[in-house]
């Protein structure tokens, strides 16, 4: 009954691969570095697959497979993009692993990369992720340079 009176938990964002987080103003890609898409933060992956940052719902994946969009459960839209210039690939090297309209948990498995192939290709794997409606919440982006864990770090916090 007084449910409506209970503190809302704030919506966290967490690293949705093991590796370095880059601060999105250093990734080589003017698109996501001017924040154009959105303000976030990228990562350079250590392992091979990428996982939902948060509890949501899937509503986009690329027919190239290198990106997948979330609607988080507090409507903030996340866009995940697998590398730089990965789209010229057409989706080879990406197996994805949900599909629209899945409902997802912080930590399901979204898009496996095929690291031999993406060193042989040398692609860059700069991983941003992004907020696309970054206009309609306030929320406190963790310092990049660090070395995070999948589904462990914080990296994205909405007040």
């Amino acid at each position: 009954m007084f449910q409506i009176f209970k503190k809302k938990e704030p919506v966290v964002l967490y690293a949705p691969v093991t590796g370095t987080s880059v601060a999105l103003e250093n990734v080589p890609d003017q698109v996501f570095a001017q924040k154009m898409m959105g303000d976030g933060i990228a990562f350079m992956p250590e392992t091979d697959t990428i996982c939902a940052p948060c509890n949501g719902k899937i509503t986009m994946v690329a027919h190239t497979l290198h990106a997948v969009g979330i609607t988080a459960d507090n409507g903030a839209e996340i866009l995940i993009h697998i590398g730089l210039d990965t789209v010229s690939l057409n989706g080879k090297g990406f197996t994805a692993l949900v599909n629209v309209g899945d409902k997802v948990k912080k930590g399901t498995p979204l898009i496996q990369i095929d690291m031999a192939f993406m060193k042989e290709q040398q692609m860059v794997l700069t991983t941003p992720m992004v907020v696309t409606n970054t206009s309609e919440f306030s929320m406190v982006i963790e310092e990049a340079g660090s070395h995070v864990i999948m589904g462990e770090n914080k990296v994205i916090t909405f007040q």
